[in-house]
């Protein structure tokens, strides 16, 4: 008696609903995306064993892509390798996520004396520059706030504004700029 290989099983398995689903199928295409949730929630527990919390969520957001890329998927070529590749992207997205947000959160230092004196000046620049940029177009302030203040890409900013990858950065340029001479006006 031959023995299947599960890895190919579970490909086909897969591939058989997708195309189903995607012919008009709506209870194959359900269980597609069930069967591809649990095989999801293994492969992101096991890259994300110190971060658990954020599993279900890069599953429901590998689904939400794969769901809304679906009609880009080639039916002769194998589906797991276009699946794999679409989560890869969801977990490298979240690592540049959090190495982000890492950079930009200072730990508490353990001596609470850092809180004896207050920091006035601070408060003041971002005041000063909270109003500077209410001085600026839309075009110009919301790409500078999202690339600088935020840290956000290029991409991920276009993607948020609804602008063009080449109008944020024209933004930045252009808002930097007309933040500089605001900023000498002032001064």
């Amino acid at each position: 008696m031959t023995r299947i290989d599960p890895v190919i099983a579970t490909e086909h398995e897969l591939h058989q609903l997708f195309l189903a689903g995607l012919d008009g199928d709506a209870a194959a295409y359900r269980r597609f995306l069930e069967r591809l949730g649990a095989l999801l929630r293994g492969y992101f527990r096991r890259r994300l064993q110190q971060l658990p919390d954020e599993v279900e969520d890069l599953v429901q957001d590998t689904l939400m892509a794969v769901h809304a890329q679906r009609q880009t998927y080639r039916r002769g070529e194998p589906l797991t390798a276009w699946v794999h590749a679409v989560a890869r992207y969801k977990l490298v997205d979240l690592w540049r996520r959090r190495e982000r947000q890492e950079a930009l959160n200072d730990p508490l230092d353990e001596d609470l004396a850092v809180f004896a004196t207050a920091d006035h000046e601070a408060g003041d620049t971002r005041r000063d520059l909270g109003r500077l940029l209410e001085r600026l177009p839309t075009s110009q302030r919301l790409p500078i706030l999202h690339t600088k203040l935020e840290g956000l890409s290029v991409e991920e900013t276009a993607r948020l504004t609804g602008m063009s990858e080449s109008a944020v950065k024209v933004g930045v340029h252009r808002g930097l700029k007309a933040l500089a001479r605001l900023w000498k006006d002032m001064t």
